[in-house]
């Protein structure tokens, strides 16, 4: 059995010297495979996609603050940005931090929406649980009620 099978691999191979050569005239050629596309390939799709959407950049924008449902807060400092009003589209780019709502105040207080000030509520609540309920020395209670008239405005404006 064995020597059948030298002989019948002597026979395929031994006449036919095209069978047994690897390479060289007449054998089928290898195509190389590209490299591999890194992220650079992905950035071109996308700024071709975003030519297409006619993106025109924002100017005067000095920050963008991102509000997280954690509490936490994507910082950007002079961002790039980039819009396409009829297709509700923005792209804000730039060297991005993410922060605490407390470590931003109080320049962040006019960007707070009503979840962002019933969460920084239950911070200060908190905070005042931990010192006992007590005010701290130096800060005013500071109630939202309308002060008491304590001059009488027409009169003075008759006067005049």
């Amino acid at each position: 059995m064995e020597e059948a099978r030298k002989a019948m691999i002597a026979k395929r191979f031994a006449g036919n010297a095209a069978g047994a050569r690897t390479g060289g005239a007449g054998s089928q050629r290898n195509k190389s495979k590209g490299g591999l596309k890194g992220a650079g390939g992905d950035d071109k799709k996308l700024s071709g996609v975003l030519k297409k959407m006619q993106m025109q950049p924002l100017k005067g924008v000095e920050e963008v603050n991102i509000f997280k449902a954690d509490g936490s807060v994507i910082h950007i400092t002079q961002p790039k940005i980039e819009a396409s009003i009829p297709c509700n589209t923005y792209v804000v780019s730039g060297n991005a931090e993410t922060k605490q709502l407390t470590d931003l105040l109080p320049g962040i207080m006019t960007q707070l929406g009503p979840e962002s000030i019933d969460r920084l509520r239950q911070y200060a609540a908190a905070m005042g649980a931990a010192n006992g309920g007590a005010i701290p020395e130096g800060a005013e209670d500071d109630d939202d009620d309308v002060p008491e008239l304590v001059e009488n405005f027409e009169e003075a404006a008759a006067t005049d």
